[in-house]
């Protein structure tokens, strides 16, 4: 499946149910990641760095990189809230290790013992997506692994910004049309 079809799909189903989804950056969410967010989000730095040592991270390269903003899947900017949508790539091993650093109080807009799930049975391919490509900070073979950490970032960094829980949406299967149906009613409840 090309890429962008999985988001565009997910965006025009709701587009026809009256949500208006637009693509989003946020300045806080930049290459520099934890290094990079503002101080009132603080209370996160510490998971985040967990995180980003436990997926070998080289805290030495992180800091240095530029505050270019992440590119991010959409924002309903009458609420604020950001919403990715998840695609078989983001179930990896890697992505189910971060979720053992969240503190428990963490706001989520999206259930861990779902995407629990979904890392356990789909990572045996996951984990092969890509999986020679290097990442600044994580080095040869180090995309699935800033992939993991990315989506932690957003994750925790999100509520602690101000932002409404940053909702998932879990698309494994690339139909982000199916995608959208199958949590209408969680949308439609977060976003009203």
């Amino acid at each position: 499946m090309p890429v962008g079809d999985c988001e565009n799909a997910f965006v025009e189903a709701a587009l026809e149910h009256g949500i208006r989804l637009v693509r989003y950056k946020k300045p806080w969410l930049n290459q520099r990641d934890h290094f990079g967010l503002p101080d009132s989000a603080s209370n996160v730095a510490v998971p985040l760095e967990e995180i980003f040592e436990s997926l070998g991270g080289n805290a030495a390269e992180q800091p240095a990189k530029r505050t270019t903003p992440l590119p991010g899947d959409f924002i309903h900017e009458s609420t604020g809230t950001l919403i990715e949508v998840d695609e078989m790539q983001h179930f990896t091993s890697f992505r189910l290790q971060t979720f053992s650093f969240y503190p428990d109080a963490s706001p989520l807009g999206f259930d861990v013992k779902e995407y629990t799930s979904l890392c356990k049975r789909h990572s045996p391919s996951a984990d092969k997506y890509r999986h020679t490509k290097s990442a600044a900070a994580f080095g040869v073979g180090g995309r699935l692994r800033q992939r993991a950490y990315y989506d932690a970032l957003r994750d925790l960094a999100t509520p602690a910004m101000g932002h409404p829980p940053l909702i998932r949406i879990p698309a494994p299967d690339g139909n982000g049309k199916a995608a959208f149906e199958r949590n209408l009613e969680r949308l439609l409840n977060a976003l009203t």
